[in-house]
């Protein structure tokens, strides 16, 4: 693969995403606390990535681009910034993202964590 068919790839695991999200069915959040009670219709609040090998070439034309950063302990990571606060979005999208470059033959895993 080159730079133009990673170009291509990527186009469609992000599309992957905002279908995935478009299609989720969040699950919305109620918060009370002092005498008072709040509807959160996004759900929880989280963040999610998406991360690939450094070393690889799909990884490499990221970072270039600037659609990776350095994961830790290693690696590189897309940070899914869209979506607010909701967990369940990024989710959705991460892990469509994921699947679309797992099937492209990158190795690539979704992962969140709750704020």
């Amino acid at each position: 693969m080159n730079g133009q068919n990673f170009e291509a790839l990527w186009a469609k695991a992000y599309q992957a995403g905002v279908d995935a999200v478009a299609k989720a069915n969040v699950q919305p959040m109620v918060v009370v606390g002092g005498g008072k009670r709040y509807f959160v219709s996004d759900g929880v609040c989280g963040f999610a990535w998406v991360k690939v090998p450094g070393n690889c070439a799909f990884g490499k034309w990221g970072k270039a681009n600037g659609l990776f950063s350095k994961a830790y302990p290693k690696g590189l990571m897309y940070w899914v910034g869209q979506y607010d606060q909701s967990m369940q979005k990024k989710e959705a999208f991460a892990g469509a993202v994921a699947d679309v470059l797992s099937a492209a033959g990158v190795e690539a895993y979704a992962d969140s964590r709750m704020d």
